[in-house]
């Protein structure tokens, strides 16, 4: 498989690609440099959004417009671009990371502290009228989180563990958490994932310049290689789901590769499934 450049950019740390049906568009964020990027590969149009802090996740509305893991909380970006706080939880340290949206239109909300500190973070969950509910709450890093096609299954990764983990979806609860695959030392850190139309696991390596695919099963069968070393997140998008969308990022490197920073793509990677919009 080879990649395309989709948006040439030097994000600090780029993450977070979420495909907006509705309107035929890619949507990530620059965590470190406050932005929400969107980028319609039909007509080229792309657009550029500063917050007035570092963001872990956009995500789009059934109503329209977005929802922003930000910093001290959830924040809801309106059509008409005005900002509102749903939840508001400022804590001295610690910021959004990555984010996703359950089958029920839950939003699964991750965070960290800056200093990566064992236990710093969390995954909340967050529904449409701003109930909060702690998950996890021994978290390091809360990265990629994504649900099997039938909803039965959800797939976490907590960085530092080098794992992808696996619950048992039953009533809206977690139970039954178990590793699906570790990713061995030397190969980088497993960070943002997607869950094709096949059940499999595809996760971007943090400092392994690759995305992996992983079977239900925890087998690895595909493994795409990219220039970049820190590859951060992986969605599906596209017209017909089939291109992977990868982000990347510049942070902490000397030398970085001229694509680091950059949206890029992977067409005709696999068949994506088409995923939910917050409701709220």
């Amino acid at each position: 498989m080879t990649y395309e450049v989709a948006v040439r950019a030097e994000a600090i740390l780029g993450e977070g690609p979420a495909w907006d049906a509705r309107a035929g568009r890619l949507i990530w964020v620059d965590i470190l440099g406050c932005r929400v990027h969107t980028f319609d590969p039909a007509s080229g149009r792309r657009t550029v959004r500063t917050t007035e802090q570092h963001v872990g996740a956009a995500l789009p509305r059934a109503g329209g417009g977005l929802v922003l893991n930000l910093r001290d909380g959830i924040g809801l970006l309106d059509p008409d671009g005005s900002l509102r706080w749903l939840h508001r939880e400022p804590v001295a340290g610690r910021r959004a990371n990555d984010a996703a949206v359950a089958p029920d239109g839950s939003l699964w909300a991750g965070t960290m502290r800056y200093d990566e500190a064992p236990g710093g973070g969390t995954l909340s969950r967050v529904t449409g009228d701003g109930a909060v509910e702690v998950v996890l709450d021994d978290v390091a890093v809360s990265n990629g989180t994504g649900w099997s096609p039938d909803g039965r299954l959800m797939y976490y990764v907590d960085s530092p563990t080098r794992r992808i983990d696996v619950f048992d979806v039953e009533d809206g609860h977690l139970t039954n958490r178990r590793p699906l695959a570790a990713v061995e030392e030397g190969a980088g850190f497993p960070d943002g994932l997607t869950v094709d139309a096949d059940g499999c696991v595809w996760v971007a390596l943090w400092d392994g310049g690759a995305v992996r695919r992983y079977t239900p099963a925890g087998d690895l069968d595909r493994v795409v290689r990219l220039p970049a070393p820190r590859v951060t997140a992986c969605a599906f998008g596209g017209a017909g789901l089939t291109d992977l969308y990868v982000t990347t990022a510049r942070v902490g490197l000397t030398a970085p590769h001229p694509v680091a920073g950059s949206l890029l793509v992977v067409p005709g990677a696999g068949k994506g499934m088409p995923q939910p919009a917050f409701a709220g």
